[in-house]
């Protein structure tokens, strides 16, 4: 009786074909291998040298000088949606508006949001640029030396806030100012800037807020009203102490 799988044997000839039309089929999915692994380090490497190329001479921004900034002041105070410069007056009742005390007040209790003068700790807080809210109490201490002070919404962040960042952390225009976040949540309202501030710039008495960060109208404020002021600008403040160390 036949075998009736004896059909779908191969003869001896056409397994050795069949074994040959696989060699030559893998041979083929090897060079094809091969192509695209040439092909993919081409393109890395084009790649590569593109993005050097672009590091290497692609124009750097050049650093704002006081100068320029200075130059663009009123039309930046205009963009970033600045109100004028408010005298807020003092704290009341006004003997206690310049008093040391120990324990901190609630915010609410000032003449302003942020405050610009009042009742403060002994200890001024040194100039400098802060991602951390610094204690508020000190800060209005400084204030009555002669600090300017770039406070800026907690969610606030970009180009333009860095930039403020990098040009206060000079020496030259910086050793007056004090540039940090503006967050006290435990303060209610009080705590937060305004509603529709992303910036708000003070002195001794004086704030000025503007509903986006910018670093020359922060600057056209900074050079007038921080004690002493930037090159032979004249000084704007109020601070009773202009001058003394913080």
């Amino acid at each position: 009786m036949a075998n009736p799988t004896s059909k779908q044997r191969l003869t001896k000839a056409e397994r050795k074909e069949e074994a040959r039309r696989q060699r030559v089929e893998l041979q083929r999915k090897m060079a094809r291998s091969r192509r695209n692994r040439k092909v993919a380090f081409g393109l890395v490497a084009v790649l590569v040298a593109g993005v050097a190329a672009f590091a290497l001479t692609r124009p750097q921004e050049a650093q704002a000088t006081p100068a320029d900034l200075l130059a663009a002041a009123d039309q930046a105070t205009e963009t970033a949606g600045c109100g004028p410069v408010e005298d807020v007056g003092s704290y009341q009742p006004k003997s206690q508006d310049r008093a040391h005390i120990v324990a901190s007040l609630p915010l609410s209790t000032y003449a302003s949001v942020p405050p610009a003068s009042g009742p403060h700790n002994p200890i001024p807080y040194p100039a400098g640029v802060y991602t951390t809210p610094p204690p508020i109490d000190r800060v209005i201490h400084s204030l009555e030396h002669g600090a300017a002070i770039v406070w800026y919404a907690p969610d606030v962040s970009g180009t333009e806030l860095d930039r403020i960042r990098t040009f206060y952390e000079g020496s030259n225009v910086g050793s007056r100012v004090i540039v940090a976040p503006y967050d006290y949540p435990d303060q209610g309202a009080a705590g937060t800037l305004p509603a529709g501030t992303q910036m708000a710039l003070v002195a001794w008495h004086n704030v000025q807020k503007c509903a986006n960060v910018n670093l020359a109208a922060a600057f056209g404020f900074t050079s007038s009203y921080a004690a002493p002021p930037f090159g032979q600008r004249p000084y704007k403040g109020k601070a009773p102490e202009a001058g003394s160390a913080f």
